[in-house]
């Protein structure tokens, strides 16, 4: 099937002026080089977004191709594992999303040769993500919190700042440091490992590999904007880096944190360095960034375009955030006043309208007692075609929008049935029996059932073939989701919004 979104971003471009960057910043420093990675290194779905035609997981790729020549040390902050902190586009606690990252990138070729626990105490969930990491056949490192960090330069680069933490071991000359997510300690493991390289008589280095924002793009272009909007809960803003203005009069894009963060950093390098005069010293943050994501960009409307659809999908996963009370009024001001300055609705979003229409059809049925909960969903299928569903006596609304769409994507009739009503009627009572109290089926016992029907029904087995074909394809839901209908969701690769209204009849707290 073919997609309907135009390509605007070019993989193999990106990925050849990335691999280039980033080999003549080794050669700048002649020794090891310690890049500090920004972003996600794998599943990088909000590239994908606002770059149609970008993959979600090209940001390895020339990782892989200088596998030869680099390693990977891995940061995860140890309060965030004894918190419980969660991985908002997996949705999966700090510990497990560590576990998952360290086994995705050793099936890519990709292994971690260290992962360092940040801001140890000896807390007893990092402790026992120790062992689990350990029982990997992976080096684990527990390193205290540098006093003084960052501001106080003389104590953090010595004996009774960096000094106080192991050096890990590195062989290659690039040594990639990445992180389960923001403040995980990645460039302050960078700096440590630079000041032990020094003491030990080494020339380290240290760079960033950054993807946003785009350092070459306007500040008001939609892909900064969009993220804005995707670090609003952080409150990252985008500005002119004035440090880059001084020195070279060229205007270029970063954000507030490494523009603020930029002369404490320096001095730490300079400290770290001795002031070294053979060795490069930056003049600017952008300087520090490796990041050639501009020249993948081959249709800029394109990529406009998408950027702002983001924006306005930021506000509504926000806005759903602030329903559940793990966000704030402020953040979601933020992503509306940016859908307000590049002109977009969340009604542009070609999900939105179509759900709320088939939650309206729902409430018109007869019969429709009060406990029912009259909900509405649409999938965007590659092709352009939304399809919708309701929920009914037997599926709710977004099961209905699955079966609709694997229906549509396998050609099948609409009146042609996958799963037997007495089938479905049968599950539910089951669920009453259990003490579910469900009305009706949710995706998981609804996609269960299907997988049993397509042993004997064609009809099934064809529709039951197209699920894959829904990976990546945007969905939106008038009502909160159930737990288990967003891991489902996850699983199935649906990127899914909502207007976070709650049913009368309870579903959203199944």
């Amino acid at each position: 099937m073919q997609t309907r979104r135009s390509v605007g971003f070019d993989n193999e471009k990106y990925l050849e002026a990335q691999s280039q960057a980033i080999l003549q910043r080794v050669e700048r420093f002649g020794g090891r080089l310690y890049i500090e990675f920004g972003g996600k290194f794998l599943f990088d779905h909000h590239a994908a977004r606002v770059f149609p035609g970008f993959h979600p997981n090209v940001k390895i790729r020339p990782l892989q191709r200088l596998v030869d020549q680099m390693e990977i040390l891995f940061v995860v902050n140890a309060k965030d594992v004894q918190r419980g902190r969660v991985r908002g586009d997996w949705g999966l606690t700090y510990d497990l999303a560590t576990l998952r990252t360290l086994d995705d990138l050793r099936e890519r070729g990709l292994p971690v040769s260290a992962v360092v626990i940040t801001r140890f105490k000896g807390q007893p969930a990092a402790l026992q993500l120790k062992s689990r990491i350990e029982k990997r056949g992976v080096r684990v490192f527990t390193h205290f919190s540098v006093p003084g960090y960052p501001d106080e330069v003389d104590v953090v680069a010595s004996e009774q700042g960096f000094g106080i933490n192991t050096y890990i071991p590195t062989t290659k000359p690039i040594v990639v440091v990445a992180g389960a997510g923001p403040g995980s300690g990645k460039i302050e493991t960078a700096l440590q490992q630079m000041w032990h390289e020094q003491q030990q008589g080494r020339i380290a280095g240290f760079a960033k590999w950054e993807t946003f924002p785009v350092w070459d793009l306007p500040l008001d272009h939609p892909v900064n904007l969009a993220y804005e909007a995707a670090t609003a809960d952080i409150r990252d803003k985008n500005m002119i880096d004035p440090h880059h203005l001084a020195a070279y009069g060229v205007e270029t894009v970063n954000y507030n944190r490494d523009v603020e963060h930029f002369p404490i950093l320096q001095a730490l390098m300079d400290r770290i360095t001795g002031g070294n005069s053979e060795l490069p010293r930056y003049q600017s943050p952008t300087d520090m960034c490796c990041n050639c994501a501009s020249q993948g960009i081959v249709d800029d409307e394109v990529v406009r375009e998408a950027s702002r659809q983001e924006i306005a999908r930021r506000f509504l996963r926000y806005n759903w955030e602030l329903t559940i009370g793990v966000e704030n009024e402020e953040t979601v001001a933020i992503a509306r006043r940016l859908m307000e300055r590049v002109g977009v609705s969340v009604e542009d979003r070609p999900t939105v309208l179509p759900a709320r229409r088939a939650a309206a059809d729902a409430k018109r049925l007869p019969g429709k007692g009060w406990k029912e909960a009259y909900c509405g969903a649409a999938i965007e299928l590659p092709d352009g075609t939304v399809v919708t569903g309701m929920n009914s006596e037997l599926l709710y609304s977004t099961a209905a929008a699955v079966i609709n769409a694997i229906k549509v994507l396998a050609g099948i009739p609409e009146n042609i049935h996958l799963l037997s009503p007495l089938v479905i009627r049968n599950l539910v009572s089951l669920n009453e029996v259990l003490g579910d109290g469900s009305d009706s089926l949710d995706i998981g016992e609804t996609l269960a059932a299907l997988s049993v029907s397509a042993a004997h029904n064609p009809a099934a087995e064809a529709a039951f073939e197209m699920l894959p074909v829904l990976k990546e394809c945007e969905m939106h839901m008038t009502h909160v989701p159930t737990s288990d209908d967003q891991e489902v969701l996850r699983k199935l690769g649906i990127m899914f919004t909502t207007d976070a209204l709650h049913t009368p009849g309870g579903y959203f707290l199944k």
